[in-house]
């Protein structure tokens, strides 16, 4: 796989170093870290669909298949020039200590590709201090309540919580960077204003979210019986 650097990254992480939730940031010393991918072709379909092996002990909620279906629900000028989604392994190690994001968009160098990652098959999310009233009032949007475990704080949605939970707080809101960052050039000064922007994005296609949740489990309702 032909790899360039590219020139902006924007990550999504759901926690501190036990989990939970971090305010993304954007990368000072972005070339050292970020990843590129071959430009398509013009006879390529987009976006080009990723799928790595995620490893024994994690799982992707929603398949890369799934991803572009809930990408396509959204008005096609939303998601246009999105050139890649991948469902990218990580290092278990970076997941345990909070290094790694759960999604990505990086663009650059003719790439614009969405990136999420991997869910712990153990389907919990801890915290070691208790997160704060907008994380948990973000995770209850999702039904997932988040409570004291011992000296954790933990969180520990079910399969059908986490699915929605990627598609409108992770996917949804990494299509809202793809739009701001397609409409103005991103500064740190206005840093907070491009993440606000994606946030009220991905709240805003709640609704795309929900249809389209539910149309998948009708689906795999179908395929299972």
């Amino acid at each position: 796989m032909d790899r360039r650097y590219t020139a902006w990254k924007k990550n999504r992480k759901l926690g501190d170093v036990y989990g939970g939730r971090r305010w993304t940031k954007r990368e000072d010393n972005i070339f050292k870290r970020c990843h590129s991918l071959k430009p398509p072709l013009p006879t390529d379909s987009l976006p080009i669909l990723i799928e790595d092996n995620p490893s024994r002990d994690f799982f992707f909620p929603i398949s890369v298949q799934e991803a572009d279906q809930t990408l396509k629900a959204l008005p096609k000028h939303d998601y246009e020039g999105i050139t890649h989604i991948w469902c990218r392994r990580a290092k278990k190690s970076d997941i345990v200590n909070g290094k790694a994001p759960w999604a990505e968009y990086i663009c650059g160098s003719g790439v614009r590709i969405v990136i999420l990652y991997p869910w712990p098959k153990t389907m919990k999310l801890t915290w070691p201090n208790k997160p704060s009233n907008r994380t948990i009032n973000e995770f209850k949007r999702f039904g997932v309540d988040i409570c004291r475990s011992g000296k954790l704080w933990l969180a520990k949605p079910t399969v059908a919580q986490l699915r929605k939970l990627y598609i409108e707080l992770l996917l949804y809101h990494e299509v809202g960077h793809h739009i701001e960052l397609s409409s103005w050039r991103w500064s740190k000064a206005n840093n907070k204003q491009a993440e606000e922007y994606a946030n009220q994005y991905a709240i805003q296609k709640s609704a795309t979210a929900t249809h389209i949740f539910n149309r998948l489990a009708k689906r795999s309702a179908l395929i299972e019986n």
